[in-house]
């Protein structure tokens, strides 16, 4: 086999990691940007979501970070940022995660995360309330919940206006719970669409700014009143355009997400007195910048490409994740339950299988030197598994090509990854990961 030319310069960068909670190096790269873009390889194994958490709190605790932002809904996200914020609503910290019922429920209803929110509880309580770090939803899933949160507010806060946005959204008339079918009828002419109400709706939430009552609580709740508008308009948009393909909607969210971390981060910069600073969660296909993948030769953008491009020089960082073999919690297909798989291992003509012949276990590898990113820059296939996984047409189903070193500023590496514990169902089996010598997937 020849001798791949990476190999040697990528041993020599790589900085070994002792265990999932060494994560010095990757804080010290990470702490002077502004945004800090956390990936995931999967939706679906432990060992990201305990480094995620690792490094979260090493920099709200040590580095003054404000906050997560999540790929998550604005308000099932709200719910925990209620809790952690010091809310009595929920008695603990898995009671506050009950509002993540959506497929897949294993995303954020899981023992991994479930430790982070506790965390955050516990180091928030300590802190005056201008320190207390939030929790935030960035996706446009939450149509039906949004439009109801909404409602919510105007008719304890502003009765007035609430009948004019019940008349406005009750353009949604049966679809509102089944929001495809609304994508459906409004591209093929079946419906009129509601394009023009929900952005009046949203004009006038976002007129009421100026006129928000004194007082640090009353503004905080028009804002979440606000974004959840929002919500409502960028996700009327993505389900109309659906149908129009994939790419289409692919933008459509990923612009709806950076336009509310531009939102949330002038919120936060305002109310609290300092330039706010984020960590974010979310898939590397979102995180990774699309400029460097072959889907973006495609049209495609993303997350990570938009806040690049929206950064000066430093003002963020983005981190991959990778990983070889062992297990993951995904579904066959959508909105099927969860199952534990096996991964199986990385094709040697990919970025995974470069860094699996390392020989090493967990490493962190930094893309700044100018020889690595010369020699990491030429595209590869790289694996993608998101919430379903189909090992059987894994080639078609989960691999692109990309560069690495233009993608990311660093890459984290598990060689053997494990599925995440659901907080719902039974728990992984600890016999799903194949012995050493089972064959790669070429």
């Amino acid at each position: 086999m020849r001798h791949d030319p990476a190999l040697d310069p990528v041993r020599r960068a790589a900085r070994p990691l002792d265990d999932l909670d060494d994560v010095d190096a990757v804080v010290q790269a990470a702490a002077n940007a502004r945004l800090v873009l956390l990936g995931e390889a999967t939706h679906g194994t432990r060992e990201f979501y305990a480094l995620r958490a690792a490094i979260t709190r090493r920099l709200i605790e040590h580095h003054g970070f404000d906050g997560i932002a999540l790929e998550a809904d604005w308000p099932d996200a709200l719910r925990v940022h209620r809790y952690v914020q010091g809310g009595l609503q929920d008695t603990n910290a898995r009671q506050a995660l009950d509002d993540f019922q959506r497929f897949p429920r294993w995303m954020w209803r899981n023992r991994e995360f479930l430790r982070l929110v506790q965390w955050l509880r516990g180091y928030n309580d300590l802190q005056p309330q201008y320190r207390r770090a939030g929790v935030y939803g960035l996706d446009l899933y939450s149509l039906h919940g949004s439009v109801q949160a909404v409602l919510a507010y105007l008719q304890e806060h502003e009765p007035e206006m609430a009948a004019r946005a019940r008349e406005r959204y009750g353009c949604f008339d049966h679809f509102l719970e089944d929001p495809q079918r609304y994508g459906q009828a409004a591209h093929f002419g079946l419906s009129e669409g509601c394009q023009r109400q929900v952005l009046q709706q949203l004009q006038d939430m976002m007129a009421r700014s100026a006129q928000a009552l004194t007082g640090g609580g009353a503004e905080e709740e028009l804002f979440h009143a606000q974004l959840n508008a929002l919500v409502v308009r960028n996700a009327e948009r993505y389900y109309r355009i659906m149908f129009e393909g994939s790419t289409a909607s692919w933008n459509q969210r990923d612009r709806h997400m950076h336009q509310v971390l531009q939102r949330l981060r002038e919120h936060l910069t305002r109310t609290r007195g300092h330039p706010a600073r984020l960590v974010v969660w979310a898939h590397n296909s979102h995180l990774g910048d699309a400029r460097a993948t072959e889907v973006g030769g495609y049209g495609q953008l993303n997350l990570g490409q938009l806040v690049r491009e929206a950064s000066g020089p430093g003002e963020s960082f983005i981190l991959g994740f990778s990983t070889d073999h062992g297990s993951v919690a995904a579904a066959s297909d959508w909105d099927e339950p969860v199952q534990f798989k096996r991964v199986t291992p990385a094709r040697h003509d990919s970025w995974e299988g470069l860094l699996h012949d390392t020989g090493l276990d967990l490493f962190l590898l930094p893309l700044g030197d100018e020889e690595l990113q010369r020699l990491l820059a030429p595209p590869r296939l790289e694996r993608a598994i998101g919430v379903i996984y189909r090992p059987e047409t894994e080639r078609a189903s989960h691999y692109f090509e990309a560069s690495l070193s233009q993608q990311f500023d660093a890459v984290l590496h598990v060689d053997r990854s494990h599925a995440l514990h659901p907080l719902d169902g039974a728990a992984p089996p600890q016999v799903l990961e194949e012995p050493e010598t089972f064959p790669s997937g070429l």
